[in-house]
């Protein structure tokens, strides 16, 4: 694969990514239906694909299970943040991951800290502050920052136990595993809450349908989009291609839902959206 056949899949990949947000508004479904579904179909794909790679393939190792259990609370938290709120809401909250990324790999006051890392910090909390019209959790966009936050913090968690992983593992490896651990992680829990019984009653033929695209291709797709730009491109491009994954999300939604945010919303999520390329600057610097 060439630079630009390559850069074209890692754009079309983020482009998936932030299309993943849609169906959360597309299906009236308990989002731990909606992420059992989703990690059932990729886990089912990933793995054929796994399975017709040639090459020695890594056995399971237990620490993937903790894994899969953080994917699966990281999609949970993250459709639930776009129903209570709107689309551009759930991805900006969850575009806080820079901030947890950088408190979980440098603890606040350790001499480690540049001014890169200030910035960013100041960014993400002016740019969600800005966001709020009112502090109270009766709002719907403060009751979907705080779990696109839930899902920015689990994102940063998942990212920062995966580079355990990465070194003696393929890319693809780990996503099949931690897919197949979410869905299994999330099949006791999502035949038993009383939410998701209810919710099956509204599964129909274009329910599955859209369950089948999320996992077929916002995931299984997505992932093998963006694994495979990886051979091409540099990580510094990839970070900042990745950070604009709110900026797709909200543009679809724009386009197919209607959804209108207000100049809070873009205000804060373009501070938002800085501290992510900010970040990713200093982590090209650390290099």
């Amino acid at each position: 694969m060439n630079h630009a056949l390559a850069l074209l899949a890692l754009h079309a990949a983020v482009l998936l990514f932030g299309f993943a947000g849609l169906f959360g508004k597309w299906l009236a479904l308990s989002p731990l239906l909606i992420v059992f579904a989703r990690t059932t179909v990729a886990a089912a794909v990933l793995g054929l694909v796994r399975w017709a790679t040639p090459g020695r393939r890594p056995p399971f190792a237990l620490p993937l299970l903790a894994n899969g259990a953080v994917l699966a609370l990281h999609w949970v938290s993250f459709f639930a943040a776009i129903q209570v709120s709107d689309v551009a809401t759930g991805l900006l909250g969850y575009a806080s991951f820079p901030l947890f990324t950088l408190l979980l790999e440098r603890p606040p006051g350790s001499a480690s800290w540049r001014w890169r890392d200030r910035a960013t910090a100041l960014l993400v909390v002016v740019g969600l502050v800005l966001m709020v019209p009112e502090f109270t959790l009766a709002n719907r966009t403060v009751a979907g920052l705080l779990w696109g936050i839930v899902s920015g913090f689990t994102f940063a968690l998942l990212a920062v136990i995966n580079r355990r992983h990465a070194a003696h593992r393929p890319a693809a490896d780990i996503a099949f595993w931690q897919n197949l651990c979410a869905a299994l992680t999330l099949l006791p829990v999502t035949f038993i809450a009383s939410e998701v019984l209810r919710s099956t009653d509204a599964v129909g033929g274009r329910e599955i349908a859209l369950l089948l695209a999320l996992g077929l291709v916002c995931t299984a797709l997505a992932h093998t989009l963006f694994i495979a730009s990886l051979k091409a491109i540099t990580a510094r491009t990839a970070s900042v291609v990745v950070a604009l994954e709110p900026v797709y999300g909200i543009a679809l939604a724009f386009v197919l839902l209607g959804e209108r945010p207000g100049a809070r919303v873009y205000a804060g999520g373009a501070l938002i959206v800085v501290s992510a390329l900010v970040a990713t600057g200093r982590r090209a610097a650390t290099r």
